[in-house]
């Protein structure tokens, strides 16, 4: 396992988990490798002292895994208690899955209460959205591990 210290071209840093250099190469340019603060995919590694000497359980491995990433144990140097409260404010939305546009346009044409949601939707269905001017907010992979 190496450990790389990563930065984006807005100088946010964090730090990946790769199975080897070339499984690093590949999933960058492969555009899974991104920034956890803006999504920017330009990355560029720095080596780190950090290794990783003991095998943990696949099980464990697999619920630290970032989805469609391949980084784990994503550390944004951003003060852990702000991290917390950005994830408690994705969890204390309701996931209405890949109802999202649906429900985003019932909210905002008053057919439905307004409430807090989150879920999926495609890129043509997020330009849509927008250009019908409806407000939302495209969240980074790394605030949904407790919000699933």
């Amino acid at each position: 396992m190496i450990i790389y210290d990563l930065i984006c071209r807005h100088q946010h840093t964090f730090e990946g988990w790769f199975a080897s250099a070339a499984a690093f190469d590949a999933q960058r340019d492969a555009g899974q490798v991104r920034c956890p603060v803006c999504d920017d995919a330009h990355i560029e590694k720095r080596p780190s002292a950090k290794v990783r000497t003991s095998r943990e359980p696949a099980s464990v491995a697999a619920a630290e895994t970032a989805p469609a990433h391949g980084i784990q144990n994503v550390s944004t140097h951003t003060p852990s208690d702000f991290l917390v409260k950005l994830r408690e404010m994705v969890q204390a939305t309701e996931n209405v899955g890949d109802r999202f546009p649906e429900e985003a346009r019932k909210i905002h044409y008053r057919e439905i209460p307004a409430r807090a949601i989150r879920g999926q939707a495609s890129s043509r269905e997020v330009e849509a959205l927008t250009e019908e001017g409806i407000d939302l907010t495209l969240l980074p992979p790394f605030l949904l591990h407790d919000a699933q």
